[in-house]
């Protein structure tokens, strides 16, 4: 199963999308799911890994809502400047990424193969009971 996840800057789970064969790429999800559009109607912005390049293209550059990093290639080394801004987005995605890994506890998920329509019933009761167990401090 493949699905996206929103934590908040302090690694809280506020929005699952819905579940898609794992062989769906982190940028067609986004598209589908209209997730530029909906962070800028709600005001925020995010920060993304490689996964999501190229999902956000604003005409003006500092309209960006989904943030990612610079990427290497075999014959494009990244310079300096692009290296100290990858390591600054990498400390700001630490939070995020506890978020995802919390939700990489429930175990129910390392084997669930189902059809992607009940697994997207399943997540969504998950985010309620990850934000239950958050909020309880248990």
């Amino acid at each position: 199963m493949h699905f996206l996840a929103l934590p908040d800057e302090r690694g809280r789970l506020i929005w699952i999308s819905a579940a898609r064969p794992g062989r769906t790429h982190d940028a067609t999800a986004a598209r589908h799911d209209h997730l530029v559009e909906h962070l800028k109607a709600a005001g925020l912005g995010a920060l993304a890994d490689l996964g999501f390049l190229g999902v956000d293209k604003p005409d003006d550059p500092d309209d960006l809502v989904i943030v990612t990093g610079f990427k290497a290639t075999r014959y494009r080394k990244l310079t300096p400047g692009q290296k100290t801004a990858n390591r600054v987005l990498a400390a700001g995605r630490a939070p995020v990424e506890r978020g995802f890994a919390h939700l990489k506890n429930w175990r129910i998920l390392t084997k669930l193969r189902t059809d992607p329509a009940r697994a997207t019933h399943l997540l969504r009761a998950l985010l309620v009971l990850t934000n239950i167990e958050a909020t309880t401090g248990n």
